[in-house]
């Protein structure tokens, strides 16, 4: 499963290798490395903030405390770009 700025990235980087027009292509560049600076790592922050407060919410167990910890290792279980 990838993120919605995940699957940006593809679509944008699959537009960038199959263009011939060279200025069209650097400006792609210079947008795909915006996102790739900027707003993955954002993006990411917002889906563990957001995994963290609903387990806070939902959670039927008072005493459990849900760390960022956790919240990361649903993130990479859930978006790894990584190879299985």
């Amino acid at each position: 499963m990838k993120t919605p700025m995940q699957e940006l990235l593809d679509g944008l980087n699959n537009t960038y290798y199959k263009s011939n027009d060279v200025i069209f292509r650097d400006s792609l560049h210079f947008v795909i490395c915006i996102i790739e600076q900027n707003y993955i790592e954002k993006e990411k922050n917002v889906i563990i903030d957001a995994h963290i407060e609903g387990q806070r919410v939902f959670d039927d167990y008072p005493h459990t405390q849900w760390t960022t910890d956790q919240a990361e290792l649903y993130y990479e279980k859930t978006f790894s770009t990584k190879e299985k």
